[in-house]
């Protein structure tokens, strides 16, 4: 096991965005949590990744206590996370950003600029998650004239240009083409198998995406886990299909038989009362 959440909670007055959210990720997997507008995702995502520290339980990763130990430490353990909105300094071009991640993971933050212009170790590895990413030969394009499907690549390979053990993705294929998505889905589901990632954790709304590519999926509704499981049982699971699914993502879940094995709150509803 190599994530876990004991119990999870997180309130905002008299609301729970999560009521005792339970979870655990095994290595190798590739796990989806999924649920309506307000279940609690991305605030179970930031949880997890030590933006926010929970008002009760615990969150382990690889035997250790990270509750609210915020991401540029946990960086430095081993998990890194992209964001729903793409993050990336748009001033700079792609090939900058990628090393800006490069020179976080080496420690040389203090003199980051001077790492930018004449590291070649640098600038080696932030082209080779470039090629990795399809992005190589925009490396010199400054990021914030890109379209969005290649805006929303490189937010995701800065973040595995840190070489984490997991990586945590919040919509990746948000805003972006059918045709788009599933290019940065198979992009990063390579990259992945390339670097060693041990783990991927997603949430997602597309069920296309959360279909085709999970080893498990975890349905949260009102900050609880209404229902986890491979893609078969949650297909199956009537709860899961009524409160989760709706109409037409159900009929996406009944036409994926068999899922690829990939070897803010501000969601919209309101938590539900403590």
């Amino acid at each position: 096991m190599i994530l876990q959440a004991r119990d999870v909670r997180k309130s905002y007055g008299e609301f729970c965005a999560l009521d005792g959210v339970s979870l655990a990720v095994n290595a190798g997997e590739f796990v989806s949590i999924i649920g309506p507008n307000g279940a609690g995702k991305t605030t179970l995502i930031n949880v997890l990744t030590g933006i926010l520290e929970p008002s009760a339980g615990r969150v382990v990763f690889k035997d250790r206590d990270i509750t609210g130990i915020g991401t540029v430490r946990l960086s430095r353990l081993g998990m890194a996370r992209s964001f729903q909105l793409v993050t990336i300094f748009p001033e700079l071009t792609v090939l900058e950003v990628l090393q800006v991640a490069v020179v976080s993971r080496l420690g040389r933050g203090t003199r980051l600029f001077a790492s930018l212009a004449r590291d070649r170790q640098v600038a080696a590895q932030a082209l080779e998650v470039a090629e990795l990413f399809l992005l190589a030969e925009k490396r010199h394009t400054v990021a914030r004239q890109l379209p969005q499907g290649d805006k929303k690549l490189l937010d995701v390979a800065s973040a595995f240009a840190l070489h984490p053990e997991i990586i945590l993705l919040d919509e990746p294929t948000s805003g972006v083409s059918t045709r788009d998505k599933n290019k940065i889905m198979e992009i990063l589901v390579s990259a992945s198998k390339r670097i060693g990632i041990k783990a991927i954790v997603q949430v997602e709304h597309d069920m296309d995406i959360v279909f085709g590519y999970s080893d498990r999926i975890v349905a949260l509704h009102q900050g609880r886990v209404l229902a986890e499981g491979a893609p078969g049982a949650i297909r199956a699971n009537e709860d899961v299909v009524n409160m989760v699914l709706g109409r037409r993502d159900r009929a996406v879940a009944k036409r994926n038989p068999s899922p690829l094995r990939g070897e803010g709150e501000g969601e919209g509803t309101a938590p539900t009362k403590c």
